[in-house]
């Protein structure tokens, strides 16, 4: 579903399935953002292609973290020019033992071919300008990926609507997920897209969650 000019929301909606909400930049960027796993991308693709996004369009996978419902689908991107992005501390967690959250679920870790290794900072993608902020808690390496010209922000696990990501898996931490929440909340945002749940639209609607998260969910985590 097309979101505004070159964002595009794939929310997932299967109370009885697990996955993640996926995100496409178009324009001259080309991002997919959390793939999701494996299982559901050809129905994740369809629905691209329905918006008149081919697979070819696609130039890179931007990953907010390892866990499976997000990044296992990367996979599938390993025999193309398409560039795998994780931060590097998320690299570092999954040879650490990360990957054995995925026999947790019944899973296979994914031997997933990272071309293009994240660090705090500026991002350049397609001539646009983006900031990848670390902000762990759910995980070591995860990520907010912010662009400044559109004020959206794209929390992975982080923050959710009304709600926040656990920190009770592997390489979690309770007091590391708030201090990020507080740090992301200082962005100048318009538009939060969460890793699940529902997107928050408008500048007031944004500040408000974050607020209410904090006063209402911080002090049971």
């Amino acid at each position: 579903m097309k979101f505004s000019d070159d964002i595009y929301v794939y929310e997932w909606k299967n109370y009885y399935a697990n996955n993640c909400n996926s995100f496409y930049i178009g324009g001259n960027v080309g991002a997919l953002i959390d793939p999701g796993l494996l299982e559901y991308l050809p129905n994740l693709l369809e629905q691209m292609e329905q918006d008149g996004i081919s697979k070819s369009d696609i130039r890179f996978v931007i990953n907010t973290h390892s866990h499976p419902d997000h990044y296992e689908g990367s996979v599938f991107f390993n025999d193309s020019d398409v560039k795998i992005a994780l931060h590097e501390k998320e690299i570092e967690f999954m040879k650490e033992g990360g990957a054995s959250l995925y026999s947790l679920f019944g899973l296979k870790s994914p031997d997933v071919k990272i071309t293009l290794v994240l660090s705090e900072g500026e991002l350049s993608l397609g001539g646009e300008t983006f900031q990848i902020h670390l902000v762990p808690g759910h995980s070591p390496g995860s990520i907010g990926l912010y662009w400044p010209a559109r004020k959206a922000l794209f929390s992975g696990d982080v923050i959710f609507n009304q709600n926040v990501g656990r920190s009770d898996f592997p390489g979690g931490s309770s007091e590391y997920l708030k201090q990020s929440i507080m740090a992301l909340s200082k962005l100048d945002t318009d538009a939060l897209f969460p890793g699940h749940m529902d997107i928050i639209d408008g500048h007031e609607r944004v500040k408000q969650n974050f607020q209410m998260v904090e006063k209402n969910v911080f002090p049971y985590i």
